[in-house]
């Protein structure tokens, strides 16, 4: 079977597969998860049994629960604001390209200042001082992430608009949102779309670590990366409770990006930091 005029190896077959059952948890967890997300059935860190087959959180609740919660609510998160990001940063990269002058110059220079703050550091200053409601997280994250998309987007305008149909288009009398729109981006659609898939990958990597720092998405909410820090004290001992969410995340990202890796085996166009220099 060929997906995209070639068919995809066994990797990305693989990574095709578990993103599908992802996609498919996050969709229908309400019915899948056989309890209530917050419901306390058990004891502290219970083994695993019939009743809770990956055994018991760190205040009773049931793991496999919360691991399908958790998986909705980070996979959400990260998805939102991967479109928000690169909204922002296509909008904004195109216009700097086709326009180019002052415009250009002003985005660019703002972007390189966002960029010299570490973004970790930037995202813990402004979490400490909004919150870390999820509106918050997400814009946050969304306008650090669109600098990079920004980059990108800009490189590849930049080829783009001194393509001969884009010159047709502005002799034509066409307008700068109709050349973005018509000529450029179905034009640069394949390396964004590879570059969505390694951006989606930093994001839920990134949402993960803030909430084992205890900034990201909070409690009653579930979190893969909250129930790790919840439940790290059951290493010491030697039960598994943490392993379970950790591995998800580890699942998932690497997942995404066998298939981002087959997606951009078939294009030789440069992406990511290719495109970037």
């Amino acid at each position: 079977m060929k997906l995209f005029g070639q068919k995809p190896t066994l990797s990305a077959w693989f990574g095709l597969t578990m993103v599908a059952i992802f996609i498919f948890i996050a969709l229908f967890t309400p019915w899948l998860a056989p309890y209530a997300e917050s419901a306390n059935i058990g004891e502290t860190w219970a083994e695993p049994s019939k009743a809770m087959w990956l055994g018991g959180d760190q205040i009773g609740r049931d793991m496999l629960t919360r691991i399908l919660f958790g998986t909705r609510m980070t996979i959400g998160v990260a998805l939102a604001i991967t479109l928000l990001s690169f909204f922002i940063g296509i909008v904004l990269g195109f216009i700097s390209a086709v326009v180019g002058g002052w415009v250009d110059v002003f985005f660019s220079r703002l972007v390189d200042v966002m960029l010299s703050i570490p973004g970790l550091i930037f995202a813990l200053i402004v979490l400490g001082v909004f919150g870390s409601s999820i509106p918050v997280l997400i814009l946050t994250i969304a306008v650090l992430d669109s600098t990079r998309v920004f980059r990108l987007s800009r490189a590849l305008g930049m080829n783009l608009s001194v393509m001969e149909y884009v010159e047709a288009a502005r002799l034509r009398g066409e307008g700068l949102w109709w050349i973005i729109s018509r000529e450029i981006l179905p034009n640069a659609w394949a390396p964004l779309v590879s570059e969505f898939g390694l951006r989606f990958c930093f994001n839920f990597l990134f949402i993960a670590g803030l909430s084992f720092l205890g900034l990201g998405i909070q409690p009653p909410y579930a979190d893969l990366g909250g129930m790790v820090r919840e439940n790290a004290a059951a290493i010491n001992f030697g039960m598994m409770a943490p392993i379970y969410p950790a591995a998800t995340i580890a699942l998932l990202t690497v997942s995404v990006n066998l298939v981002v890796d087959w997606m951009l085996s078939m294009d030789a166009r440069p992406s990511g930091a290719q495109a970037e220099l």
